[in-house]
């Protein structure tokens, strides 16, 4: 039986790799900086590199697990809003919710009010949920219910759901490839598309899915979009085709997903937490050096009240 020591030891992994993307994309995204010149010379940027929101509520997911072994959304609601930094690029959804739940408003009484009445449909719950997704490996069920509840409390539209299901389903798999050969795209997909809910989300991994692993990737993004609204239909689809056609290597990853502009920290924090799943063998210690390091709140022992 896997311990919770080393369920975490898989959701530590994860963390580490959607870091390094989220921080890293954040100097691409939406055209930020000379991203050709960089992108296309494989040249990273010679400064520390701050991770975004991306990586700071994965840091609470991360604790979350750590404290409970589960998903408790009013104390990951809780860690959110504590460790709220505006400064990181907070979506306007979570901004509202996080702010309003500082001053003593129910998470739920937010989440489903926004948006008119629908909810969030971002990629927000997509962005973070890696973690869990690792975490729960060796057991889909328990797996599927923490990633729904870790999006439901600020993205409770069914599209933004259905993505973090996608995303964290994926990560799950990744884990349990370990010590094989990684699978083919049609191949990992078809594992993940029994586990997402009927969406929009769905239907575009299944384009997602045909999509060949020798496509350019100008092309799959005009098949399936790479994050450009931000949205988890536009962004889920392109991030798992981009990490089942390069599980195995993290920067070629890395370099592929940025290539296709749009939500770049998202989408590389996302492609990244995956393929640190299968390994983190392949991120190069450079990167990780580089990256800011990561806060000590997230692992001490510590319980919420």
């Amino acid at each position: 039986m896997i311990t919770h020591e080393e369920k975490l030891q898989c959701a530590r992994e994860s963390l580490e790799g959607l870091s390094i993307g989220d921080a890293l994309g954040g100097f691409f995204e939406f055209g930020r900086g000379a991203q050709n010149h960089f992108i296309k010379n494989r040249k990273i940027p010679n400064t520390e590199w701050h991770y975004t929101d991306d990586t700071n509520m994965a840091l609470s997911i991360y604790s979350i697990l750590r404290q409970f072994e589960e998903i408790k959304q009013d104390e990951l609601v809780q860690s959110f809003a504590e460790h709220y930094e505006r400064k990181r690029g907070y979506g306007h959804g979570a901004r509202h919710i996080l702010s309003k739940v500082k001053q003593g408003q129910d998470w739920r009484d937010l989440t489903y009010s926004i948006f008119g009445g629908k909810g969030s449909y971002g990629n927000g719950g997509a962005m973070r949920v890696t973690p869990i997704g690792a975490y729960f490996a060796d057991d889909m069920g328990m797996l599927v219910d923490n990633a729904k509840r870790s999006a439901e409390v600020t993205h409770a539209h069914p599209e933004g759901i259905a993505g973090a299901i996608a995303v964290a389903v994926a990560s799950g798999i990744a884990v349990n490839y370990r010590e094989q050969d990684k699978p083919n795209i049609p191949e990992f997909i078809n594992k993940v598309l029994p586990h997402i809910p009927d969406s929009e989300v769905k239907q575009h991994c299944l384009k997602a899915r045909s999509i060949s692993a020798d496509t350019p990737i100008a092309d799959v993004v005009k098949i399936v979009s790479s994050g450009q609204n931000m949205s988890a239909i536009s962004t889920v689809p392109f991030t798992l085709w981009c990490a089942a056609n390069w599980m195995d290597d993290y920067e070629e990853a890395f370099w592929q997903c940025a290539s296709a502009g749009g939500d770049v920290d998202t989408t590389c924090a996302i492609v990244g937490g995956i393929v640190a799943s299968y390994s983190t063998k392949t991120i190069p210690a450079k990167w990780i050096q580089q990256r800011e390091p990561l806060p000590t709140w997230a692992f001490k022992e510590v319980t919420l009240v």
